[in-house]
């Protein structure tokens, strides 16, 4: 048994990694998008913003049909990632920019909900005492997908068809790698449809203040992986040439986000141990307090800049995973994988307005404010944190 757990979910971190360098395509090949295609500022902030726009439809579509709950999730995963990797790459073969490229992305979006949360489904059936460590594996893995279309565009420079590729490429592939992993003993699987499950989400205070502690992390951490790089390549630019600038804002933005990524281990086994609210709380001050520093330490030299992002790229995404454990942790087996979906749909759809917001504030109040005003959202999470902790303490000297 340990074997077959140990081969699916690393198969399934895999998996992620691979299908989810999908995510930030269009953000990192936007100035070359910009540059060859002529976009107007709302085509470019089209194509950036419709995959999130996708992903929130196609999570709550899953939700509220139980998709994952009611079928096999590795093939609902491997369906999902053979289209999205499909649309991915017929941007190569789509006007730069027109409505066929944001449909696509839009359409690589709601397939991307099809995977993060439906990994969660599947690998939270490997264990429960391990859950945070589990889920906190399948988040960084997540998290370095994110992270590889930073690296294919600063590897390629202005040849953005690599990054388009190369990602489509890998999403392709793990289709088939999926089918190859197995299903655990904690497995659940409904046996109906019954869209009222997803009203455990307000009834059920645990699960209430697990979504309210992921919406103040997300206010932030979808605002920083994708405009980091423009905030960045802004600040260096203070001090360097502009190209100079852009280019070691890639690099930096990919070290930031896939730092991120590796501390997301280390997190889930400390959360296996002391709670996962606790650590949630901890990496949402921290992460708070990088927001503000990195705002200070705006326009000062470069290395003191890269530090302070990479810094808060490494402590804010390491929780994600915990709101996501809580919720596996409270929630019925069986209604596991709706109840997820639905967190991230309503995650997902503050990201679009925090992400669309990003850049007319920093138009408006310049880039330190800006960055400065994410540190709100880890504020109001690590007030619903401090009450599940209040809570479970509470129903624990109770019981």
């Amino acid at each position: 048994m340990m074997e077959a757990k140990t081969r699916s979910v690393l198969l399934l971190a895999a998996v992620e990694v691979m299908t989810m360098s999908l995510w930030f395509v269009s953000a990192a090949i936007l100035p070359d998008l910009v540059a060859e295609g002529g976009l107007s500022a709302a085509r470019a902030a089209a194509l950036s913003s419709a995959v999130q726009i996708g992903f929130v439809a196609g999570a709550l579509g899953l939700a509220l049909h139980g998709t994952a709950d009611r079928f096999d999730p590795r093939k609902v995963l491997a369906i999902c990632a053979a289209i999205g990797g499909a649309a991915n790459l017929a941007l190569l073969v789509t006007p730069i920019g027109g409505a066929a490229q944001i449909a696509l992305r839009f359409l690589t979006g709601a397939c991307l909900a099809g995977v993060y949360p439906v990994g969660m489904k599947i690998v939270v059936g490997w264990g429960t005492r391990d859950r945070g460590f589990l889920v906190g594996l399948l988040v960084g893995a997540l998290t370095l997908g994110s992270a590889l279309p930073h690296l294919f565009a600063f590897l390629g420079g202005a040849n953005w068809r690599l990054t388009v590729g190369a990602t489509s490429g890998l999403a392709l592939l793990s289709a088939g790698l999926v089918l190859a992993a197995a299903l655990g003993p904690a497995h659940a699987r409904a046996a109906r449809f019954d869209p009222g499950a997803v009203w455990l989400a307000w009834t059920d205070r645990r699960i209430r203040l697990a979504f309210a502690g992921y919406l103040g992390h997300m206010w932030e951490l979808y605002a920083f992986w994708a405009w980091i790089g423009a905030a960045l390549t802004a600040a260096f630019s203070l001090r360097i040439g502009a190209d100079a600038a852009q280019s070691a804002a890639r690099l930096v933005t990919f070290i930031a986000i896939a730092t991120g990524g590796l501390l997301c281990l280390p997190a889930g086994w400390f959360a296996d141990r002391i709670g996962k609210a606790r650590v949630a709380r901890l990496a949402m001050i921290a992460s708070g307090s990088a927001a503000l520093a990195t705002a200070l330490g705006f326009g000062g030299p470069v290395w003191l800049v890269a530090l302070l992002a990479i810094l808060w790229g490494a402590v804010v995404i390491p929780d994600s995973a915990q709101f996501s454990a809580l919720v596996a942790d409270a929630a019925p087996p069986e209604r596991a994988g709706s109840l997820m979906s639905l967190q991230t749909a309503l995650g997902f759809t503050l990201t679009f307005f925090t992400v669309q917001a990003v850049p007319v504030a920093a138009h408006a109040w310049g880039w330190p404010l800006t960055l400065a005003l994410m540190s709100l959202g880890p504020v109001l999470g690590v007030e619903a944190m401090r009450r599940l902790m209040t809570m479970t303490a509470r129903i624990s000297t109770a019981g």
